[in-house]
């Protein structure tokens, strides 16, 4: 019996450091996008719907530039991430223009999704057995949350720093993310000054989770705790790490840890776009991807 899973991609957010719409940058040579690769690899992974979650400003370039391909291969579904998007009670401050964040986003798509789904950032490349091992523990069904982590070697740019979540993992379960907002050379810095060493082999989260659908009364919930502290904060953000780390400290859901041991790719600056293109091109070269 066929088992039902959906890909929520979230392609909502301007690329701030790479300076455009990262979500449709071209990288494959028919014009394919970063996602175009994530969506062929989960559909042969055993996923099949893909719900896109973007801005009402993007739907018709989005579409017209991703949609119209993808929807040629598997289900699509679109889902919108506005700053007015908030639970009952509560309204948008006037003037504020940043979203709200990685758990908003997924918040926004409720509607949208009613069977197990993983979520991974559009402009993000993971690989073909981090969708099969993420679609193996969903189907799985043991009610426990799952996250692929990535050995940081393997998720670095030499063209500037990355952000990263870096794990602590037990019994390959989750225990704790701490967020590194600079790493450069496996060695990260709080204060610009001093620098801390880390192994190369430390397992990091690059925003891809797997989920029950339940998760959508856990967001709702959070988010109003959220809104109530920090509605009227600009630049405040709800983030999805923060819903897990939430439930795990509140001993309600274990997150079961899925390794990968392959590149990551992604396009954090403008120059990353040649390596990330020679790499997946020669992917496509080999026949590992047939557009």
């Amino acid at each position: 019996m066929a088992f039902d899973a959906t890909l929520v991609v979230m392609a909502a957010g301007m690329g701030s450091r790479f300076g455009g719409l990262k979500q449709i940058e071209p990288i494959g040579p028919g014009g394919e996008a970063l996602l175009d690769f994530s969506v062929y690899d989960a559909k042969q992974a055993g996923f099949n719907k893909v719900v896109f979650i973007i801005k009402k400003e993007i739907e018709k370039d989005f579409k017209e530039t991703v949609g119209k391909r993808i929807e040629k291969v598997i289900d699509v579904d679109y889902a919108f991430q506005e700053t007015y998007m908030l639970p009952e009670g509560f309204t948008c401050p006037e003037g504020r223009e940043k979203p709200w964040g990685t758990g908003h986003a997924v918040y926004c798509c409720k509607d949208k999704v009613k069977t197990p789904f993983a979520v991974i950032n559009a402009d993000d490349y993971y690989g073909k057995g981090a969708f099969k091992s993420i679609y193996d523990c969903l189907k799985k069904g043991n009610g426990n949350y799952c996250m692929v982590g990535f050995r940081l070697v393997n998720t670095l740019t030499e063209n500037g720093s990355v952000s990263r979540g870096v794990c602590e993992i037990e019994n390959d379960k989750l225990v704790k993310i701490t967020e590194r907002t600079k790493i450069v050379d496996c060695k990260y810095t709080e204060d610009g000054e001093n620098w801390i060493a880390l192994s190369p082999q430390t397992v990091v989260s690059m925003n891809m989770w797997g989920f029950t659908p339940d998760l959508f009364d856990y967001a709702e919930e959070l988010l109003k705790d959220f809104l109530k502290e920090k509605i009227n904060v600009p630049k405040s953000e709800f983030y999805l790490p923060s819903i897990v780390s939430t439930l795990m400290e509140r001993r309600e859901k274990q997150v079961d840890v899925l390794l990968s041991e392959d590149n990551w790719y992604g396009v954090t600056y403008k120059e990353d776009k040649d390596s990330v293109k020679k790499a997946l091109n020669e992917k496509i070269r080999k026949g590992e991807y047939k557009f």
